[in-house]
């Protein structure tokens, strides 16, 4: 990228370290710890800082060259180490200082793994790009990521032809948290996988398949470091792991709670004439659409809970970071995990339908029998948050509080967010009608109906969601 360049080590290296940012110390400090014979380590930095009206929030990457450990299998690699995420300065001039006792910043910095190609003499410079996509979707949305997470790219992260396309996020195996003046910083590994391993991660949880691919040398071992020439998934090498998933997907349920995706819904029960306005809301006995104060009372509420496309090959990354400190049990809450923030303006009424259709293109459509069998038969909810506007669609169980849909009137809408209720009953009978979905090869349009329930659910060619009344 035009506003990165490589540049040797950091003064603070050197001596100098009074010249320098105590943030920025604390960070090198941890660095040198573990590598004292690179105090001047190669370096990508952002030409005009974000603070000054660049493009990039992390101001600099570090690389190191990392030998790894022989006697444990663990391959020679680089190191990569963001700084910029968490707060390097304590001037406010890009996080706001809130004292030693919290995080620092975001609370955390990005480090990548990458196994040495044979002959390289210096570390790629891509994966700083990478680190900077990665930087920029957190500033830009705030929402911050935890270990555990997985990340949709949907892209080799080289721009190669390789089958690495997608992320998890673990902590760093060697980096310790550092306490400085500014909060304390932790250290987040991004880990490198395929789309087999991303789909389980999002059927099952993140940390499974992180267990399972540190059991696998050439997967990633117990650094989980990310060979962008591996040509097999962690199931081509053992089969047998695949059980492993399944298992802990019928034990377990998934983390995944909700993803940015290409949907609509309508209202069946209207009248033919206001078919066209499934955004319509009704205040009293009057009927109007959403005004824009409401529109963005919805968005930003839906924003902090979910992950809305900032960029087209991001999301959808898992929301977990509620529920790493409890146990997970059949009774979920709508104030719980990801859709903590939903809050219903006060001015748009709650209305129930009678009859619901749904439609999804056929990526958000493979992810159906992940919300029913990973999400519903678990007590939990499952939100699909439409990148092309504000519309929603969250399914809950019966064992959601809080929800606005009831086994009374399951189809409940409040403006453009729709919640549909479903029996565990009906769950299953949903995941029998629609087995064809998990097949890649498909064709669209596909429709499923349930008249007694008065439900239909299409899914269509991706072409269908390109038209703004959609």
């Amino acid at each position: 990228m035009d506003e990165m360049r490589p540049s040797s080590g950091a003064a603070a290296h050197l001596g100098l370290a009074s010249l320098f940012p105590q943030g920025l110390q604390a960070i090198y400090g941890e660095c040198r710890r573990l590598y004292p014979d690179q105090a001047n380590p190669l370096q990508v930095t952002a030409i005009v800082k974000y603070w000054l009206g660049g493009p990039d929030p992390l101001d600099y990457i570090s690389m190191y060259r990392n030998v790894g450990c022989p006697g444990q299998d663990i391959p020679e690699h680089w190191h990569y180490v963001s700084l910029g995420l968490s707060d390097l300065y304590g001037d406010n001039r890009v996080h706001e200082f809130t004292g030693q006792e919290g995080l620092s910043g975001f609370g955390f910095e990005l480090t990548f793994r990458l196994k040495r190609e044979t002959g390289e003499t210096a570390p790629p410079t891509w994966p700083a790009e990478l680190m900077q996509g990665l930087a920029r979707y957190v500033f830009q949305s705030e929402n911050t990521f935890c270990s555990g997470d997985h990340i949709s790219w949907h892209s080799p992260l080289d721009n190669s032809e390789s089958r690495i396309q997608h992320m998890l996020l673990t902590e760093d195996p060697q980096m310790q948290p550092v306490q400085t003046p500014f909060g304390l910083v932790s250290f987040l590994q991004i880990v490198g996988v395929c789309t087999e391993e991303l789909q389980a991660a999002q059927q099952w949880n993140g940390q499974g398949i992180l267990d399972l691919l540190r059991g696998v040398h050439i997967a990633g071992g117990p650094w989980l470091i990310t060979d962008m020439r591996r040509g097999e998934t962690i199931f081509d090498i053992d089969p047998h792991l695949q059980e492993r998933v399944d298992k802990g997907i019928e034990t377990d349920g998934s983390n995944l709670s909700g993803v940015s995706a290409k949907c609509v819904w309508d209202d069946l029960s209207r009248p033919p004439e206001d078919e066209d306005d499934s955004r319509s809301i009704c205040v009293g006995s009057q009927q109007r659409r959403l005004s824009d104060k409401d529109t963005e009372q919805i968005r930003e509420a839906l924003r902090k809970g979910l992950e809305i496309n900032s960029k087209s090959v991001l999301p959808p990354i898992s929301g977990q970071r509620h529920s790493h400190d409890r146990p997970q049990s059949r009774k979920d809450s709508l104030e719980s995990e990801s859709s903590a923030a939903i809050v219903p303006h006060e001015l748009v009424r709650t209305r129930q339908l009678e009859s619901v259709h749904l439609k999804f293109n056929q990526e958000s459509g493979t992810l159906l029998p992940l919300c029913l069998r990973g999400r519903l038969l678990h007590g939990r909810h499952f939100t699909y948050k439409s990148i092309n506007g504000d519309t929603a669609i969250t399914f809950v169980s019966t064992g959601v509080e809080g929800a606005f849909a009831t086994e009374e009137h399951p189809y409940a809408a409040h403006g453009p967010w729709l919640q549909i209720l479903l029996t565990e009953e009906f769950v299953e009978q949903m995941l029998a009608d629609i087995q064809d979905l998990s097949s890649c090869e498909s064709k669209l349009p596909k429709e499923y109906s349930w008249p007694d329930k008065k439900l239909k659910i299409s899914v269509l060619p991706d072409t269908v969601f390109d038209s703004p009344l959609q």
